[in-house]
């Protein structure tokens, strides 16, 4: 196995170019897992840990543009403000050595359906984007043409994440994983929600309910609907009870799981028809208070 540590990005593009079959790591948190148990052997790893810039993020006109290896702990730290979702799922990661470590950015190019940050990028909106690189240039795919099958990512195969470009909130955010135990454990399933009151749109990720992480764009559109139809976002009063359980519904029969160790695929849909319930409640909550305080 060959070992590539280019010490700037132009060198990690070249070394990807030149050995597109390599593994790149970071924080190693998926990568070494697999190495451990032999269910992975790379002919190359790239050693990611030199290039700088990737740990860095910036905002930019209304847009964060997080570096691939800014690890979960200084997401929860410095960004809870402008990615709130993000951040509470950064929480849920792992120990404290993991979030130490680990990255959104290894998150993606796992590309694992039960990865945490997964429920939160596709809430925060349809603009998100992964921004891609090589020798050949940049692309930004969006994050809903990102995930094409179990843990496969559509990056070609000289492509390294450069970072991912998020939108700023304009709403509440929540983020919802149901474990085996209280921390460090792979989510039998996840859910996030996203109030986007800007645009009058609401965004949903769900997590460890299909083959890959996916949007519950039927649930989206009703509720969006039903703000608009009854003049909620003006208002600020409840969506009731019927529509929250609607949303609920519509959120469960989005997800397509199945059963395995950490649990069954009937309680997996039942278990995000509640956490769809749940985090609709608790971002309108925040959100009246938002535009309580405003007026």
């Amino acid at each position: 196995m060959e070992f590539l540590r280019p010490a700037t990005w132009d060198e990690a593009l070249a070394a990807k170019a030149a050995h597109p079959d390599a593994t790149a790591i970071s924080g190693g948190t998926d990568v070494m897992v697999e190495l451990n148990f032999d269910v992975h052997r790379p002919a190359a790893v790239l050693d990611l840990n030199r290039v700088a810039e990737l740990a860095e993020w910036s905002v930019e006109g209304g847009t964060v543009r997080l570096g691939a290896a800014v690890p979960y702990a200084r997401i929860i730290e410095e960004l809870s403000g402008p990615l709130p979702g993000l951040a509470l799922a950064a929480h849920t990661v792992g120990s404290p050595q993991i979030r130490n470590r680990g990255s959104v950015g290894g998150n993606l190019g796992a590309a694992s359906p039960a990865g945490d940050s997964h429920p939160a990028l596709l809430a925060a909106g349809r603009d998100v984007f992964v921004e891609a690189a090589s020798v050949r240039g940049t692309r930004l795919i969006p994050i809903d043409d990102f995930y094409v099958g179990v843990k496969r990512n559509s990056l070609e195969p000289d492509e390294l994440i450069r970072a991912v470009r998020i939108p700023v909130a304009d709403g509440p955010q929540q983020f919802s994983k149901i474990g085996t135990r209280n921390a460090m454990v792979i989510a039998v399933c996840a859910f996030g929600f996203a109030l986007h009151p800007k645009n009058g749109t609401v965004g949903t990720g769900i997590g460890s309910a299909a083959p890959t992480p996916r949007r519950a764009v039927e649930a989206e559109e009703y509720l969006a609907q039903e703000f608009a139809r009854r003049g909620l976002w003006e208002s600020g009063e409840a969506p009731g009870p019927e529509v929250v359980r609607r949303f609920g519904e519509l959120v469960r029969a989005a997800a397509s799981p199945i059963d395995d160790v950490r649990g069954t695929a009937e309680y997996r849909r039942h278990a995000l028809a509640v956490m769809a319930r749940r985090t609709l409640t608790w971002c309108w909550n925040d959100y009246r208070k938002q535009i309580g305080s405003a007026a």
